[in-house]
């Protein structure tokens, strides 16, 4: 790199020479100068110098660094900067404003820099603590939105640090008044089970439900749902086959006998829908049948939802067909997804005209068939060549205002044979 020639460079290197240390000014005004002529790795030099000389970095230094590295990439050296300055004495912390501190956080979080993003938050702790000794005090709060996707940057690169440090920020910005929104407790539950801390994960699990106990039973459906919300725990569950699936079992049925005892029927649903997923038909059921009888719980719809998953899974289209019936005749209502898997479990034994009768009573039910769905008996409709089927899911697309899109060739092949029926 060609080097520039600068006054106070030259003032600087002058008082090396001459055994005079140069003040903290001078210093800053070097490093502004180099910052804004792209001149970054003789930047970070000198505020190596700046460091070891026992100053501490202006904010107006650090904002220009900061914006620096932004704009060529270099969020690794920022990273570095930040660490070179911790090491300073705490009682000078740096603080940079409080919207640079957002501005760091979602440039980190759009470039899954966990690093980052943990120290533009620990930024933010020491607005709040300042914010709370000051007088009159200033209660700042970090944005939920901005803690669900830290949350899930943290998950994503696996760093328990950044997991950590989002939820104790969370839980001091509400400063005990409020409950963390569900998105909150969702993406922990997330973090935690990708980092495979299950016990961790079932423990928020459980406070989530604390949480909303008195929530309204559509909400509930669907915050505690393992085929949505909950499914990253399922997952976890599972990961490790029936080795896991056994262990949190095992792990719920302790705590059902602890004072006070833990008894969920979404962490039972979890793993009922984690047996399904590894193909286990029977532990699948035997977890279903101890919610009742081990546990004194009783099965909502997302339990027989799972038991249903499992025995369309393992063909077993007859045993799916009575665990619907039979939660009909207890007089729970089934939702869009207990048809959704009647109509998979049909068309694993290719029976499409039996997937139709259960569309037709999903929508005499109130729901909508999903565009999905419809392709998926399309599809077995043009194996098994069932040309009267195939028009009925037609008739549903436009019903529904649909679009069906080709299946390119299966599509060619079917309508070349209908022609050549029909000509």
């Amino acid at each position: 790199m060609k080097w520039i020639k600068i006054p106070c460079i030259r003032m600087i290197q002058s008082g090396k020479e001459s055994k005079s240390a140069p003040d903290e000014e001078s210093y800053h005004m070097v490093v502004l100068l180099l910052l804004n002529r792209n001149h970054i790795d003789a930047a970070l030099k000198y505020i190596d110098l700046t460091l070891k000389s026992g100053y501490m970095l202006s904010v107006e230094v650090f904002t220009d660094c900061a914006h620096s590295c932004v704009k060529t990439g270099r969020l690794d050296t920022l990273v570095s900067i930040i660490e070179r300055c911790k090491k300073m004495d705490q009682n000078k912390a740096l603080c940079p404003p409080w919207n640079l501190c957002n501005y760091i956080i979602d440039v980190a979080m759009q470039a899954d820099n966990s690093e980052l993003a943990f120290y533009g938050l620990e930024f933010m702790a020491r607005w709040i603590a300042r914010g709370e000794i000051a007088r009159p005090p200033v209660f700042l709060s970090v944005d939920e939105g901005l803690v669900v996707n830290a949350l899930t940057t943290a998950a994503r690169n696996y760093n328990s640090k950044l997991l950590d440090g989002t939820w104790a920020i969370l839980k001091r910005s509400l400063r005990q008044k409020k409950v963390p929104s569900p998105e909150s407790y969702l993406a922990k539950i997330f973090a935690h089970s990708s980092l495979g801390n299950l016990q961790k994960a079932f423990s928020t699990l459980h406070e989530f439900e604390i949480s909303y106990k008195d929530s309204t039973k559509e909400a509930e459906e669907d915050m505690f749902s393992p085929f949505t919300t909950l499914y990253p725990l399922v997952v976890a569950c599972s990961k490790n086959g029936f080795a896991t699936l056994d262990a949190v079992y095992y792990q719920l049925e302790n705590l059902s006998r602890a004072d006070p005892p833990y008894k969920s029927v979404a962490a039972l649903n979890c793993v009922i829908l984690g047996c399904a997923n590894i193909w286990d038909v029977d532990r699948a059921y035997q977890t279903f049948s101890a919610m009742e009888t081990s546990f004194g719980l009783t099965p909502d719809i997302h339990s027989y939802n799972a038991l249903l998953c499992a025995f369309g899974k393992l063909h077993k289209r007859d045993e799916a067909v009575k665990v619907f019936e039979h939660l009909v005749s207890l007089g729970v209502k089934p939702n869009a997804k207990s048809y959704a898997l009647l109509v998979d479990a049909h068309l694993i034994k290719r029976d499409p005209k039996a997937a139709l009768s259960t569309i037709n009573d999903m929508v005499v039910a109130g729901f909508k068939p999903t565009k999905e769905i419809l392709k998926k008996v399309r599809r077995r409709c043009v194996r098994e060549m069932d040309y009267e089927s195939n028009d009925k899911v037609d008739t549903l697309a436009r019903e529904f205002k649909i679009r069906l899109t080709s299946e390119n060739r299966r599509d060619m092949l079917f309508n070349l044979e209908f022609s050549t029926q029909y000509v």
